[in-house]
């Protein structure tokens, strides 16, 4: 059976993503390990059976994410195994949503500072989750002109969080 790896993407992109920003709670740590899962699963198609495409994304998802909290990096928040059960469950849970609406409001409202034409794509793209063609039909934009403007939005996003670490 031949996998195509663009209709795997197209297929659990959501999917992947969310368990890479549920496990990290890092937006561009999510984004980064999605396309390290994707990437993984290209590098090694010649050996999945095809059985269970999306049990075998979800392990390498898993194991990035594993890697990533692991990392030089991230030593100084130790996690376990259980500890990342436990921050998944919290999905519904009153305080979680409160959190994940002022984790998006201060996403829009870093969106919004940034220049324009840089600004109105992050918005788009980041906040209201539209896909680079979508953003290009809305704003009248070759595609390559948004996905670049989207890679540099998410650069300023990058060191606008930065900047806000203690």
């Amino acid at each position: 059976m031949e996998v195509n790896i663009t209709a795997l993407i197209d297929r659990y992109q959501n999917l992947i993503f969310s368990i890479c920003y549920k496990t990290t709670g890092d937006y561009f740590a999510a984004e980064d390990l999605t396309q390290d899962t994707f990437l993984a699963a290209y590098r090694s198609l010649e050996h999945f059976d095809g059985n269970n495409e999306k049990a075998w994304l979800c392990r390498i998802a898993v194991n990035k994410c594993k890697d990533y909290l692991k990392s030089a990096k991230r030593r100084s928040e130790p996690w376990d195994w259980e500890e990342m059960q436990l921050f998944q469950s919290r999905e519904g849970i009153p305080e979680q949503e409160v959190y994940e609406t002022a984790v998006r409001n201060t996403l829009l409202e870093h969106c919004r500072r940034l220049k324009s034409p840089y600004s109105e794509v992050a918005v788009l793209y980041f906040h209201e989750e539209e896909s680079p063609e979508e953003i290009a039909n809305k704003l009248h934009r070759k595609l390559k002109t948004v996905q670049t403007q989207i890679y540099r939005a998410r650069s300023m996003l990058k060191d606008i969080y930065r900047k806000e670490e203690p």
